[in-house]
């Protein structure tokens, strides 16, 4: 029988309460099991012969090629990205460069943002180079006619990351899908901050990455990275080369990540909120040059994100006047208490971390004039937090005293 409650679309809370379980009207545990396994047998070689052709199908062939638990988590995180098919890897940097090795061969030419995730260039001027892959890089900020003007007949593949995840530039996505198609070149988008908050197939992007370590685990305890495409041409491309790269992600790692899945809504709420809160009263301050938070009126990228984003995540990041040295800043994330000195992001607690100094920019963008530092926003309350940053604004004016 059908009824309204199935035919209506459903809230984001209802989809990842009941994604990825076998439903209520089952006589079973709530949560799928969790399944670990080398060696499946069957009882016939011809049952061995038609599971082998089954190739992409979520059928029980070897451990590598997953199990229950492992689609359980690929059907929500697809859920989640509105694709098709999800495919789960060991890493986030794995789900960077599993599509890429899938998807670009020797000869190939490859654009990609200059505020792209670190490893991310890393693996483009490093194995991709000596594979026989060329990639330019391109200022984030780029328009259509832009991209257009950089692509070239070997062009396979329009990397973006939006926002870059040190800088905060937000990509105009259709415009450089639009450019990236009509040239017959695929769009790959790192979306792990926009999450749930970005839609990747409505906006033109083909293959979707997402850190799973990141905000669907959200318990800083599980490393994962998760593909997502939107057709089964691309499934069965990517597929084929996970499968041959040995791409393969821990059970327990996916059952944790689904299980922190349950509670990710409200985690991105109260984060989200919680961010917005720190970054209004860090704007305000007036040690602070700007604050890169696509999500505040006046930031860079506020329009492009008010466009094509539902909401914000709880990263972001703060220049501070050209009055303070970098030397400075380091002085205020090591004198924070709640804030943690760490390079990840999207679990429960709050990071601090220096970006001047770390990262590479060689297509003349991402001139600032002042220092500039990552803050991720956890669960903590935000009047601690905000007493907390009070507390390291102080040790950073002394270190310029």
């Amino acid at each position: 029988m059908t009824t309204e409650s199935t035919t209506r679309k459903q809230g984001f809370r209802t989809t990842l309460s009941h994604v990825g379980r076998a439903g209520k009207r089952v006589h079973g545990f709530v949560n799928p099991p969790l399944l670990r396994g080398s060696t499946v047998l069957v009882p016939t070689v011809a049952e061995r012969q038609a599971l082998a052709a089954r190739r992409g199908e979520q059928v029980l062939t070897y451990g590598t090629g997953g199990s229950a638990t492992h689609w359980a988590l690929e059907d929500a995180i697809a859920a989640i990205e509105g694709g098709t098919r999800c495919y789960i890897v060991s890493t986030g940097l794995a789900a960077v460069t599993t599509p890429l090795l899938a998807f670009l061969k020797a000869g190939d030419h490859m654009l990609m943002p200059d505020s792209v995730y670190g490893p991310a260039r890393a693996f483009a001027t490093g194995m991709l180079r000596n594979f026989g892959v060329e990639t330019t890089f391109y200022l984030p900020e780029i328009d259509e006619a832009g991209i257009t003007a950089l692509l070239r007949t070997n062009t396979k593949v329009v990397y973006t990351e939006s926002p870059g995840s040190h800088t905060f530039e937000v990509q105009d996505i259709p415009a450089i899908a639009r450019a990236a198609h009509a040239h017959g070149a695929k769009v790959m988008m790192d979306n792990t901050w926009g999450i749930h908050h970005f839609q990747p197939f409505r906006h033109g992007v083909d293959v979707s990455i997402q850190a799973a370590t990141k905000y669907l685990a959200g318990h800083s305890d599980v490393l994962l990275g998760a593909i997502t495409v939107n057709n089964e041409e691309d499934w069965q491309v990517l597929h084929a080369a996970g499968r041959t790269l040995g791409q393969y992600a821990s059970p327990d790692d996916c059952w944790l990540t689904l299980r922190g899945i349950r509670t990710m809504a409200v985690r991105l709420q109260a984060q989200m909120e919680a961010g917005l809160l720190v970054a209004h009263w860090l704007r305000n301050r007036p040690e602070v040059a700007q604050v890169l938070h696509p999500a505040l009126p006046c930031a860079p990228g506020h329009e492009l994100w008010r466009r094509d984003f539902t909401g914000a995540c709880s990263l972001f990041g703060v220049e501070f006047k050209p009055a303070f040295s970098v030397a400075d800043t380091h002085r205020f994330v090591e004198a924070l208490d709640l804030f943690g000195i760490g390079a990840s992001w999207g679990g429960y607690e709050s990071l601090a971390v220096p970006t001047t100094g770390f990262v590479t920019r060689t297509a003349g963008g991402a001139g600032f004039a002042g220092p500039i530092v990552r803050l991720h926003v956890g669960l903590e309350d935000p009047d601690d937090l905000i007493a907390d940053l009070s507390q390291g604004l102080s040790a950073l004016r002394a270190g310029a005293a």
